[in-house]
């Protein structure tokens, strides 16, 4: 096996650490440190893909939010 799959596949993060990876990246306190672990563990596409159901979420749980605050005032 090439020494840079074998870099690779020993800096693969599991599912927890690329959401949290995420998390920290919605409210901007990602480290570089963190960033580089990222872009050189799994593949861009979890990020994508995980980045897009957590804004979903976000949007629809703000939807949510705003619409039981106007009907509560009403």
């Amino acid at each position: 096996m090439p020494l840079y799959l074998q870099k690779m596949s020993k800096n693969k993060l599991d599912v927890k650490n690329i959401i949290l990876s995420i998390l920290s990246s919605f409210i901007g306190i990602q480290s570089n440190d963190n960033r580089m672990r990222d872009f050189e563990s799994n593949k861009a596409s979890y990020f994508i893909i995980f980045g897009l159901i957590m804004t979903c979420l976000f949007i629809i749980s703000l939807y949510l939010f705003v619409n039981y605050i106007l009907l509560d005032n009403s």
